[in-house]
């Protein structure tokens, strides 16, 4: 039944148009929302926009100013770091400013403050600089861990159905699986005694890949020590995306780790392994369950990975401007090469010209996308600062429990491929199907739609998806189908962020959503189950593949210094035919395990004088 409210003069305007007079138009309003659905709010699109596995370009200032500044000043000579630190706050606070983060063996200070107070600590002559505290992005499209270690052996027997394809294109099982067994060959270098330190979203600490690897946690974002992937706000948990989880499964996940755990049709029951699955993990998470972060929380997670000894840190996320600050504890870190390896993502919006921190040469490696055939991505960032490419296209791994879904379509008894959009709610329901055109508003199922429940079908168009999925399930959708607009299948579609109101969300290829636009009125099934991995693609999964092969270039040869491994990685990497040569593209190219093994090994001790014959 069609749920309309009328305004006007109605049949009495309409009669006495007959006498001459013009009748007030009738002004019809959209359908009222079924019961239970008015209260779903719609995300903010411009976070929605955040989640599309693409680099931010621009933020607002009224972003800029809540996130604060970062305040630079001189040490003092007579006085320890703490004191001078304290020196600094005072004044902050005597400006009526609020101090976010102390960081005092770096001389940094976060806070917030007014313009006015902003101009007032400039003046100071103890103060060097003063910048925003810009925010920094995820670049890819729970149980609480304990504090202290729990780190057990890692397996090395599995099944070499978990060599991923991404995994098998860096050579990483020729490193530790030479005959390809599935047994880690004895004495191969496999990452063990390296630690490789992930700062992103944190992790899911139930996830069976990641336990035996798992060393220690901070978390950056909530100032404890529990990094895990998700936020508790007045007592109700939002569990992050698994950026994090997906990123440290590529570098380590453990081999034959017989989880059990849920995975799609044809995928190893095992899950899958990662490049360097003897290496050990520290977490730093920085980046909240919306995928974005500040950029005094990587500061302080980068000097706090070096201080826990980690050789490798590993970055899949960035901003599109640089920050002196942050620059600098980079440049800290490498301690001209013989300090940490930084390893970080390119960015994902496809143009000339390096995200940061990954532009910060050398101290850091920038790495680019390609795709499973190693042709450049395209939505991979280029420019000279780019050292090596990784796998970034479709890439599989481990996500937080049950946050991947598999979607399964029925009409008229038929299976229809179908793909679940990210965030969709997961569930079995059956019902008629109604064509809801674009879905613009609750009124575009028109009186098919009804509050007993449907399966909206609607087409895709400029709207936002979860603007289209807010209005149909408002008109009383319990499930919904949305049909492409191109011929080639898409890069999978998104409802922007987690949201208690959605229901189970597929798309289907434009030739399935005509076919199915001929079954409107007959009942169909969209079913959506959790998965524990999933395919993701962006300069964040490539990034991880690199940090990998680092790790096991270190455990080959514990005695090279961060500048010879970097030089390793970039000699050995497998040069592009496209365009030959060290390149804006590709860098040196498609990073190399086995080769890079084979270069290390045949070096002096220390590695011998740079740049490598």
């Amino acid at each position: 039944m069609k749920r309309w409210l009328w305004l006007g003069l109605g049949l009495s305007g309409l009669v006495a148009s007959g006498c001459g007079s013009e009748p007030e138009p009738i002004i019809d309003v959209l359908p009222q929302a079924c019961p239970g659905t008015a209260e779903a709010a719609l995300p903010d699109p411009a976070v929605s926009a955040l989640r599309t596995n693409t680099a931010v370009s621009s933020l607002s200032a009224d972003t800029a100013a809540a996130d604060g500044v970062i305040i630079t000043y001189k040490p003092k000579v007579t006085a320890s770091a703490l004191a001078a630190s304290s020196d600094i706050v005072k004044a902050v606070e005597r400006e009526g400013g609020t101090v976010r983060r102390r960081i005092p063996n770096l001389n940094i200070v976060s806070a917030r403050l007014s313009p006015e107070a902003i101009a007032a600590l400039k003046l100071r002559p103890d103060v060097l600089s003063v910048t925003p505290n810009r925010r920094v992005q995820a670049m890819g499209l729970p149980t609480l861990p304990p504090v202290v270690s729990w780190q057990g052996a890692y397996s090395t027997q599995g099944s070499v159905g978990e060599y991923t394809e991404g995994l098998k294109l860096v050579q990483a099982p020729l490193v530790w699986d030479a005959n390809n067994d599935g047994v880690i060959d004895p004495g191969a270098p496999t990452g063990e005694g390296v630690k490789v330190c992930v700062i992103d979203s944190g992790w899911d600490s139930k996830h069976p890949e990641l336990k035996a690897a798992f060393l220690k946690g901070k978390d950056f974002v909530d100032d404890d020590d529990d990094p895990t992937d998700q936020s508790v706000s007045q007592g109700v948990v939002t569990v992050g995306g698994g950026h994090g989880t997906h990123v440290s499964a590529t570098i380590l996940a453990q081999l034959g780790s017989g989880s059990g755990g849920r995975v799609a049709p044809g995928e190893d029951p095992n899950g899958v392994v990662g490049v360097a699955p003897g290496a050990s993990l520290l977490v730093a998470r920085v980046l909240d369950t919306d995928g974005g972060g500040r950029t005094d929380d990587v500061i302080a997670a980068v000097d706090w990975c070096n201080s826990e000894g980690a050789r490798v840190a590993s970055l899949s996320l960035g901003a599109p401007d640089p920050s002196t600050d942050e620059q600098t504890v980079f440049e800290k870190v490498w301690n001209n090469g013989n300090g940490m390896l930084s390893v970080a993502a390119s960015g994902n919006d496809g143009k000339h010209g390096i995200a940061y921190p990954a532009a910060y040469l050398p101290a850091v490696m920038a790495v680019g996308a390609v795709d499973l055939q190693g042709k450049i991505a395209d939505f991979s960032q280029y420019g000279q600062e780019l050292s090596v490419v990784g796998p970034g296209v479709e890439v599989l791994s481990a996500t937080v429990l049950g946050a991947a879904s598999l979607s399964q379509l029925t009409a008229a008894s038929v299976s229809v491929t179908s793909r679940p959009l990210t965030y969709t709610a997961q569930g079995t329901y059956t019902g008629r199907l109604v064509n809801c055109g674009l879905g613009a508003d609750r009124a575009s199922c028109g009186e098919a739609a009804t509050c007993d429940g449907f399966v909206a079908y609607v087409d895709r168009g400029d709207l936002f998806f979860e603007e289209k999925a807010r209005n149909v399930i408002q008109a009383g959708a319990r499930a919904i189908i949305i049909g492409d607009n191109v011929e080639d299948e898409g890069p999978g579609f998104t409802l922007g962020s987690a949201n208690a109101h959605w229901v189970p969300t597929v798309s289907v290829s434009m030739a399935s959503g005509a076919a199915l636009k001929g079954l409107v009125g007959q009942d169909v099934t969209v079913s959506v189950t959790g998965l524990d991995y999933q395919r993701e693609s962006g300069t964040s999964m490539a990034t991880p593949h690199v940090s990998g092969v680092a790790a096991l270039v270190f455990s080959a040869r514990p005695d090279l210094s961060a500048a010879h491994v970097r030089a390793v990685l970039e000699k050995t990497a497998l040069d592009d035919k496209a365009t030959p040569g060290v390149d804006e593209h590709y860098g040196h190219g498609l990073v190399q395990a086995a080769k890079a093994v084979e270069l290390a090994r045949t070096l002096p001790q220390g590695g011998g004088p740079l740049p490598l014959p």
